[in-house]
């Protein structure tokens, strides 16, 4: 068996909180497998970047011999949880949550091991607790208690509204780990109170608590906010490799270590001597490139790895544009403003301004400072910033 430093080191490794670190070490110490448990609401059909920083950790519990239970929230999809909003979430249908539940399935196992993962839906054991059960489940907390959650206090303070379901969701998700057992289970920061009570409910079935372990939430591409599809600033697992590399050259050179720490499987000592590179001068896109590659390997392959990087380099380093774009066609007398956004090139017009403005807008590969006038008739090539790219026709 592999030495339990070892593993412990392993599975600290990109943590947030372990609660606590003594009762995994105890865990360990048993020299069984685990169970491990990570719940997923199937609330969106893609699975993106951010949500592998947990799958990897789950990852690494299946390499060292544990049980890993990837627990799709059928019921509780449908109640909604808030974790880290500050209004209501709606909750589903049933028929969104089943179709987005099987989209799940599909993707986690670009990174988990189909062998050893047992998908199971909550809605097994919660869909039959019925009134009686409901009531006594509720009966485990306070509303005090439940005002402890972080993103509750502040609407409560500020005077906004709070369902009643909602206070049900967290003892929900904690008689999921009563169902199973469960000896670990995964989630962001923002779980961390869910997480919780899931131990609490376990000491008052008679069981020992599971460890809770908090990973980070991983900084979208904008390098401010947390990776969000609705926020437009994800890299989904199911991106196209180019679009993918793209994407990953975009960030920051300080977000690029987060990513390292929280994406990639490269030994921490390797990661170490490539910040030691570029701090000796190695140029920090070449690094990002290897970031960029180890990524589309995981989710495509080693192919379309070298693809993507060799069509980057094409396309920017070289200055060529792609074979293949977009293409749209557009009645006379549109602004350049409108058909940059019609396009897609970018979210607003106001957006369209700003990058003219900066010099991030090209026709036909010149640059072009005023999109408050019409475009030009013909079919040309549209450019915003390095990435993006449309061939247009004015009728």
């Amino acid at each position: 068996m592999t030495d339990i430093n070892t593993v412990l080191s392993e599975l600290k490794r990109g943590t947030d909180e372990i609660l606590s670190e003594a009762d995994l070490i105890e865990k360990l110490k048993e020299n069984r497998p685990l169970k491990v448990k990570l719940g997923a609401d199937p609330t969106a059909p893609d699975i993106h970047l951010g949500h592998t920083v947990v799958l990897n950790k789950l990852r690494q519990f299946q390499q060292f011999g544990h049980d890993v239970y990837f627990l799709i929230g059928d019921f509780t999809g449908m109640v909604g949880d808030p974790s880290g909003k500050n209004t209501t979430r709606p909750p589903l249908s049933r028929e969104d949550v089943l179709r987005n539940a099987e989209t799940y399935k599909e993707q986690i196992f670009k990174i988990l091991d189909p062998q050893k993962t047992k998908i199971v839906f909550n809605s097994e054991w919660l869909g039959q607790l019925g009134t009686e059960g409901m009531i006594r489940l509720a009966s485990n907390y306070t509303v005090a208690r439940m005002l402890e959650r972080d993103d509750f206090k502040k609407r409560f303070t500020n005077n906004q509204p709070i369902a009643i379901h909602e206070f049900i969701y967290p003892l929900l998700q904690g008689h999921d780990s009563v169902a199973l057992d469960a000896d670990v289970e995964l989630g962001g920061t923002d779980q961390k109170f869910n997480l919780l009570v899931g131990r609490e409910l376990q000491k008052s079935a008679g069981k020992k608590p599971q460890v809770a372990i908090t990973m980070p939430l991983l900084v979208g591409l904008d390098g401010e906010k947390k990776m969000s599809k609705s926020l437009g600033n994800y890299i989904g697992v199911t991106d196209v490799p180019n679009d993918m590399f793209g994407k990953v050259m975009s960030i920051s050179d300080e977000l690029m270590w987060d990513w390292y720490n929280l994406l990639s499987f490269r030994p921490l000592t390797e990661i170490e001597q490539l910040k030691v590179d570029v701090k000796n001068g190695k140029n920090p896109r070449d690094v990002k490139i290897l970031l960029a590659k180890e990524l589309i390997a995981r989710f495509h392959d080693e192919a379309a790895a070298n693809a993507a990087e060799q069509e980057f380099i094409n396309r920017f380093q070289k200055g060529a544009m792609p074979d293949e774009m977009p293409e749209f066609t557009f009645n006379a007398e549109i602004g350049l403003a409108t058909l940059l956004k019609e396009a897609g090139l970018v979210p607003s017009t106001s957006e369209a301004i700003r990058s003219a403005q900066q010099g991030g807008v090209k026709i036909n590969g010149e640059k072009i400072d005023n999109v408050k006038e019409n475009a030009p008739t013909g079919t040309n090539v549209y450019q915003v910033g390095k990435r993006k790219f449309a061939r247009v026709t004015v009728e």
